[in-house]
């Protein structure tokens, strides 16, 4: 038990002392606070067409713990799935792969540390809701149990879950992050909209990790019954329209069947049978194994090695050898970076950037630029993520640093294969937008890829690791998907002054290349 307890208490330390982990909670706030619009606010976060619900304790606590579940259980995976893979980058596996400790209980420390993690994030969005309340609220009572019995109900059980997923993502996937983030997503997807068009059962009841038709459900159905409509559509997230309320309705909570109490218990127990299950495929840090053609050409390696030195003693002939010439251009860094970022990751991944790559030339526009061109950039995310951190992480970095010129030739070079990379990705778009004559788009579209490529740099530089800008990098792209027109950085969604939101824009990316190139000059200054 003592084991467990130090890693837990160890990884969590490490987690909430690291910028990632400051900049979600600081998101996360922020997000807490948008929970509560005003009501002249140009977006909703529950809709109902036509209504408009009292911002009681009950109305505050419920909407908020909901939002809190869904938005921190998509972005917070990213958070918390690489638990395992510090500890095998900082070896500290191998000490803990010698010691009595069990691949359950090592697996089950890190995934209560996940856990952890997110209810501390929970905790804070908790005391934000109960602020709002008093700041927005009607004159209506503060009903405490509003509050914690959605956050106990809703947060706890879909949490502890995603946690335990973090943890079979990374058992299963060890060292494919982009393939475990895209399959997150995708279960995510399949479990929110596999739920919203079930039937009113209480199959659908127990499939609901997060519990939104519960709760959309209980709104509905007394709008229904109060002012004998028939309404169907409630809508969650942040819809940015403006709707015409004409009633505002008192919502007292949702009375819970026994069915989804019961359900919020299952989903403890399933993940921990998920943990349970992953223990028996854990490597526990024993990379050794090695397939038969690896071992094969090891072998013939070595026999070649031995017929060098011992059989076939030869000396170099320095004349034969081609003439050094020296080059101090750019270009030789540009095509190392791009072939760097090329190689990069499974070559499956690229089997996938392909067909979305194919499918923006055929699909209409509006799909191929508001949908497809962020998803196959956000495909990216690990190779850009590590553009200026690489060095870093593989303690290159006391050599170049010192090199010749590091901030007028490297770190360019780097940039401009990022850029480079982005804008082949989105040709198909930016060909068809040529085509229309639309030149704002096509402008958009190049300061995009140059803002999410600074961004990634700048981010890498500063906070001396990727996963800040793997996390920043989801929320926008997640916000951008669903139309945000605050995370657009692409001009994806209509503006009402294209200069001002250029000017934003090269206000940004000047920004974030000066902060870079500054961080970047005092760390090779004080190495």
């Amino acid at each position: 038990m003592k084991y467990i307890y130090s890693i837990i208490k160890g990884d969590y330390l490490q987690r909430t002392r690291s910028y990632a982990f400051l900049v979600t909670l600081a998101v996360t706030v922020y997000v807490a606070y948008l929970f509560v619009p005003l009501p002249t606010a140009q977006y909703t976060t529950l809709h109902v067409p036509g209504y408009r619900g009292a911002f009681n304790s009950a109305w505050v606590g419920y909407v908020s713990a909901m939002l809190t579940t869904i938005m921190l259980s998509l972005y917070g995976f990213f958070l918390i799935n690489t638990g395992i893979k510090k500890d095998i980058d900082t070896e500290v596996g191998l000490i803990i792969a010698t010691t009595p400790v069990t691949n359950l209980c090592y697996l089950l420390s890190k995934m209560l540390s996940n856990f952890l993690v997110l209810f501390t994030i929970t905790g804070c969005t908790f005391v934000v809701s109960i602020v709002m309340f008093f700041v927005r609220g009607s004159g209506y009572p503060f009903i405490i149990s509003n509050f914690i019995i959605p956050y106990i109900l809703f947060a706890m059980p879909a949490l502890f879950f995603v946690s335990a997923l973090a943890i079979a993502a990374e058992v299963f996937l060890r060292d494919k992050l982009i393939l475990q983030c895209v399959a997150f997503i995708f279960f995510f997807g399949s479990i929110i909209g596999g739920v919203k068009n079930m039937p009113n059962t209480n199959q659908a009841v127990v499939m609901d990790v997060f519990g939104v038709k519960t709760l959309t459900n209980s709104i509905r159905g007394q709008i229904n019954t109060q002012y004998h409509a028939n309404v169907q559509d409630v809508s969650m997230g942040f819809i940015f329209s403006k709707h015409k309320t004409n009633h505002i309705f008192v919502w007292n909570g949702v009375k819970f069947s026994n069915v989804f109490l019961l359900s919020r218990l299952l989903w403890f127990v399933w993940g921990l049978l998920i943990v349970y299950i992953s223990s028996f495929f854990f490597h526990r840090f024993d990379f050794k194994q090695a397939s038969s053609r690896k071992k094969k050409k090891k072998t013939e390696l070595s026999e070649s090695t031995y017929d060098v030195i011992y059989k076939e003693p030869a000396t170099i002939n320095l004349s034969k050898l081609p003439k050094l010439v020296p080059d101090y251009g750019i270009i030789p860094f540009i095509k190392t970076e791009l072939l760097l970022l090329i190689r990069k990751g499974s070559k499956w991944l690229w089997l996938v950037i392909a067909g979305v790559w194919v499918a923006m030339i055929f699909v209409p526009l509006d799909i191929a630029y508001g949908i497809l061109l962020p998803i196959i950039w956000f495909l990216q995310v690990t190779r850009w993520s590590e553009l200026a951190t690489k060095e870093k992480a593989n303690q290159l970095h006391y050599f170049t640093y010192s090199s010749y010129k590091p901030l007028q030739r490297m770190l360019p070079a780097q940039i401009l294969a990022g850029v480079i990379l982005a804008i082949v990705l989105a040709l198909p778009v930016i060909v068809r937008c040529g085509f229309t004559a639309d030149g704002y788009a096509v402008f958009n579209i190049i300061s995009g890829a140059l803002f999410i490529v600074l961004l990634a740099v700048c981010l890498g530089i500063v906070s001396g690791g990727k996963k800040l800008y793997e996390i920043l990098f989801f929320m926008i792209t997640y916000l951008l998907v669903e139309k945000g027109f605050i995370a657009d950085y692409m001009g994806a969604v209509p503006h009402d002054s294209h200069t001002v939101y250029i000017a934003i824009m090269l206000a940004l990316n000047v920004c974030l290349a000066v902060t870079g190139f500054t961080v970047r000059n005092y760390q090779a200054r004080h190495l």
